[in-house]
């Protein structure tokens, strides 16, 4: 990662920077720890975002081309109706289904990884929800988590992913145990995992 500077008092772009460091950190992880990211839930938000602009901007070309008269056609009454509710049940997906969840993975051996984050404006803390469960679906381990970002954020707004990474591996068990196997493997000389 490189040294990009961040705004310090910019609590969207603090948070934004350290969720958009799990992927890496959780997909090269050392095996068996390794997570594979599954998509499923954002892949959905697309689909019903993108289906939510091609009605609109379907609707925008008819209005432009056919003009106002066209608008009032049962096709148009439908589109706009449709596109209402898909934004109504994109609104619910994100706010209940997504729930703030930044990464969900699963390892080779069946055990799945839910990663929720939130972090309020103006506030220095950020806060992790944790879910790790078994091939069942049994849950191993759920904790929640908080820290202030300057725990791996320089004065001068710059991202450290090592203290971010051992702080995540000294709450969550999984990602300890990865830790200790990295440095078993490396010799000891650091327990970072992931770029």
């Amino acid at each position: 990662m490189t040294d990009q500077k961040i705004p310090i008092y910019s609590t969207n772009e603090l948070k934004s920077t350290s969720d958009d460091a799990l992927l890496p950190y959780l997909t090269n992880l050392p095996a068996p720890y390794t997570f594979s990211a599954d998509n499923t839930k954002s892949n959905i938000r697309f689909l019903l975002g993108y289906s939510a602009v091609a009605i609109a901007a379907g609707t925008f070309y008819a209005d432009r081309k056919l003009g106002w008269e066209a608008t009032t056609s049962p096709w148009i009454i439908i589109a706009v109706v449709t596109y209402f509710a898909l934004n109504s049940v994109l609104t619910f997906w994100i706010w209940a289904v997504e729930a703030g969840e930044v990464f969900n993975g699963k390892r080779k051996s069946g055990e799945t990884i839910s990663i929720s984050t939130s972090a309020k404006k103006h506030s220095v803390l950020y806060k992790v929800h944790v879910v790790y469960k078994s091939p069942t679906g049994k849950v191993l381990q759920e904790k929640k988590l908080e820290a202030p970002f300057t725990k791996w954020f320089s004065a001068d707004g710059v991202f450290h992913p090592e203290p971010y990474r051992k702080w995540l591996a000294s709450e969550v068990d999984v990602l300890r145990l990865a830790a200790k196997e990295n440095e078993k493997r490396i010799g000891g000389a650091s327990a970072v995992v992931g770029n």
